[in-house]
């Protein structure tokens, strides 16, 4: 191991190491983490170049899904919940 090795345990700020990185990508992408934990991941990122292939494919895989995997809903199924549920009130 090196002192400055982004898979040491440790990250240059020794708050951190690839695992950590990984493990709270999802938690990352959706901004879900604390400004600090965020600003801890975002260097180690910045730092490790395997890190950040796996953040780079996940934001792309979660970017495609978001796009792709979108559901209309027909307007009369609309329109026969809206008056389901004004039949109720």
């Amino acid at each position: 191991m090196t002192p400055n090795d982004p898979h040491d345990a440790t990250d240059a700020h020794g708050e951190g190491d690839c695992s950590d990185a990984l493990h709270e990508l999802y938690e990352y992408l959706d901004g879900e983490l604390t400004e600090q934990r965020r600003t801890v991941i975002a260097e180690h990122l910045s730092a490790c170049g395997e890190c950040f292939e796996a953040f780079d494919f996940q934001a792309e895989l979660k970017a495609v899904i978001a796009h792709k995997c979108r559901d209309e809903v027909p307007d009369t199924l609309k329109a026969r919940v809206a008056f389901l549920i004004e039949g109720e009130g």
